[in-house]
C-alpha cells in the first residue's frame, strides 16, 4: 500500500540535463508508431485472425525470447530488442497459413530475433549455445540432450539462419531501437532516485510486462520510461519537482496525455491479472483520465515558480502594440501619483509665492499632475481615470480644459492639506 507520507524527489547537479530526442532517430521511430484502430488491420488479423488470437501470439513469442534468453543469460536489454523486432515483423507479415504457402511459426520468429537482437546489441552466443536452448524451451524439457547427432538441432539452425534475410527485410533493415530501459535509468538517475529500491522495481517491472504487448507500436520509448516512473512514482507516493515551474514529464520532453495513455493501455491488460503471494499489483488504481488537470497530477511536486493560472510570460506574448502602450501609459500615471503623495509633506509648507505662479499657470491652461498626457497625433492614450476625472475632446486634438480642473487648481490652493491627504488615502 503506498505511504501516507509523500517524499519529493529533488533533481540533483552533478546529473545533466536531459537532452530533446535526436530529430533522425524520432523520425525514424515515428515510422513505427500506429494507431490502435490500425493494428486491427495487420496482415494476420486481415487473413482471418482475431485481434485477441493475435497478441495471445505475440504474448508467446516474448516469453519464448525471455525463456531462451534466461537460459543463454542475455541481460535484459537484448530481450527487449528481441521483443521490438518481433513485434514489427508480426505487424508486416501473417502467421495465417494460405494456399500454397505455410506462414513462419511464433516460435521461430522468436527465435530468429533473438538470433538478430544479439547482434545487435552485441551481446553475440554461439549458435550451438542458441540452437539447443531453442529445442529445450520449444518441447519444455531444460534437461533435453541435444548435439549436432540430432535432427531437431540442424532444423532449428537452418530455420534461424534462413529467416534472418527474411527478417531483415520485412524491417526494412531498420535496427536502430532506442530501449527504454536506458531512458528509464537516466530519468532516475536525473531525479536521484536510481537507489530507490521500491520505485526502481516497479518502474522496471512496467517496462518488462510492455514487453508481451503492443505497447512499443503504439507510443517511443521515452514515452514508455516516463510512463513507468509516473506508475512507479504513483505507487510508491513519490513527488518529482517542477523544472523552472514546468511539470517533471515535460522536462523529459513527454505529453501527459501520452503517458496517462500507455498507463491507461497497461492496466487494461494487468489490473485483474493475479500475482504471487506478498506481492502487489502495480497497476491496480494507476487509471487516471488522459485528459485530466495536469495541475493536480500524483507525481507532480509544484515549487513556488509553478504558476497556478496562465503563465505570466504566455499572456504578455499575446499582448499587442496599442495594449503594450496602454500598459505602459497606466504605469507612468501610478507613479506620477506616487511622487505627489511622496512629496506631499514639501508642497503643504510651500511659500505663497509658489502657490501663485500654480494659479497662473492653471490659468493659462497647463496640465495639473493628474492629466493624461496628450499622444503625436492629438489623441490621449488611454488609461484608467485618477482620483480627479480628466475628460478629452471628441476629435482627439486637444485636451479640454474644464472648469473641474480649474477648480481643482483653485481647490489645492485654497486647501492644500486636505487635497494631499486625500490623495494619499487614495494611494494607499
Amino acid at each position: 500500500m503506498p505511504s501516507t507520507q509523500t517524499i519529493a524527489a529533488r533533481p540533483r547537479e552533478r546529473v545533466e540535463r536531459p537532452r530533446p530526442p535526436n530529430p533522425v532517430a524520432a523520425r525514424a521511430e515515428q515510422q513505427w508508431i500506429f494507431t490502435e484502430e490500425e493494428l486491427l488491420h495487420t496482415p494476420s488479423i486481415e487473413d482471418g485472425m482475431s485481434p485477441a488470437d493475435e497478441r495471445e501470439l505475440r504474448r508467446k513469442g516474448m516469453n519464448f525470447i525471455v525463456q531462451v534468453g534466461v537460459m543463454l543469460k542475455l541481460p535484459q536489454l537484448t530481450l527487449s530488442t528481441a521483443g521490438v523486432l518481433l513485434h514489427r515483423f508480426i505487424t508486416r507479415k501473417s502467421l495465417v497459413n494460405k494456399d500454397g504457402h505455410k506462414a513462419l511459426h511464433h516460435y521461430q520468429i522468436a527465435a530468429t530475433s533473438l538470433f538478430l537482437a544479439t547482434k545487435v546489441e552485441e551481446n553475440c552466443r554461439k549458435m550451438k549455445e542458441l540452437v539447443i536452448a531453442c529445442c529445450r524451451v520449444a518441447q519444455k524439457n531444460p534437461n533435453l540432450l541435444v548435439d549436432e547427432q540430432t535432427k531437431d538441432f540442424w532444423r532449428w539452425r537452418d530455420t534461424i539462419l534462413y529467416h534472418e534475410d527474411v527478417l531483415l527485410e520485412t524491417i526494412c533493415f531498420d535496427l536502430t531501437i532506442e530501449s527504454p530501459y536506458k531512458l528509464l535509468f537516466d530519468m532516475l538517475k536525473y531525479f536521484g532516485l536510481e537507489h530507490n529500491k521500491r520505485v526502481r522495481n516497479a518502474a522496471w517491472t512496467f517496462i518488462n510486462d510492455s514487453h508481451a504487448t503492443q505497447l512499443c507500436l503504439l507510443f517511443t520509448s521515452r514515452t514508455i520510461a516516463a510512463a513507468a516512473l509516473y506508475c512507479g512514482a504513483r505507487l510508491c507516493d513519490v513527488s518529482l519537482p517542477d523544472e523552472d515551474g514546468r511539470p517533471w514529464w515535460e522536462s523529459q520532453y513527454v505529453k501527459l496525455k501520452d503517458m496517462r495513455r500507455a498507463c491507461n493501455y497497461m492496466a487494461s491488460i494487468y489490473e485483474k491479472a493475479p500475482v504471487k503471494e506478498g506481492m502487489e499489483n502495480i497497476y491496480v488504481g494507476l487509471r487516471t483520465p488522459e485528459n485530466g488537470d495536469s495541475m493536480s497530477a500524483a507525481t507532480r511536486l509544484r515549487t513556488s515558480q509553478t504558476p497556478m493560472s496562465p503563465a505570466a510570460s504566455s499572456v504578455s506574448v499575446d499582448l499587442t502594440g496599442s495594449e503594450q502602450g496602454v500598459k505602459r501609459s497606466r504605469e507612468e500615471h501610478v507613479k506620477g501619483d506616487d511622487d505627489t503623495a511622496a512629496n506631499g509633506e514639501k508642497e503643504r509648507h510651500a511659500q505663497s509665492e509658489t502657490d501663485r505662479k500654480d494659479d497662473a499657470a492653471a490659468a493659462e491652461g497647463e496640465p495639473g499632475p493628474k492629466r493624461l498626457k496628450t499622444g503625436s497625433n492629438g489623441g490621449s492614450a488611454k488609461g484608467e481615470p485618477g482620483p480627479k476625472h480628466h475628460q478629452a475632446e471628441s476629435n482627439g486634438a486637444s485636451v479640454e480644459r474644464t472648469q473641474g480642473s480649474a477648480g481643482a487648481a483653485a481647490k489645492r490652493t485654497a486647501g492644500a492639506d486636505d487635497d494631499l491627504s486625500e490623495e494619499g488615502e487614495v494611494e494607499e
